[in-house]
């Protein structure tokens, strides 16, 4: 018999894609994912494939997959798309220590992260020619 279906949180225009535990501080993340909020889609992959930060890698994969469920689940328009949320959280931490001088140590925190990116479908408005 099993559970009712739950309902969808999205609105029917929107897609989305979560990439959880990503090696990464939240911090760093989302300076990331602070640049490409609001663009269109293509421009948001340009930027990431030319980005020197070593996460964008993570977090374009995490793009496409989130376009691609427009696309295939919900029918939306890929030219149409924008990245209306990308949102960070904080995940677990790893605790790792560090031998120090005189018998002490210290602390390391390994820090991850979760990324949900939440792609919309926006109609262009008409230009005049």
């Amino acid at each position: 018999m099993g559970k009712a279906k739950a309902e969808r949180r999205l609105k029917d225009n929107e897609a989305q894609a979560v990439a959880r535990t990503i090696r990464v501080s939240p911090q760093k993340l989302n300076l990331v994912a602070a640049m490409i909020r609001g663009k269109k889609v293509e421009r948001a992959l340009a930027d990431l494939e030319f980005s020197r930060k070593r996460i964008a890698e993570t977090v374009r994969k995490t793009l496409q997959s989130a376009i691609a469920n427009a696309e295939n689940n919900h029918d939306l328009d890929v030219d149409q798309l924008i990245v209306a949320e990308a949102h960070v959280g904080k995940s677990i931490t790893m605790k790792r220590f560090h031998a120090r001088g005189r018998g002490r140590a210290s602390r390391i925190e390994k820090p991850f992260s979760h990324l949900t990116i939440v792609v919309r479908e926006v109609e262009e408005t008409g230009k005049a020619a």
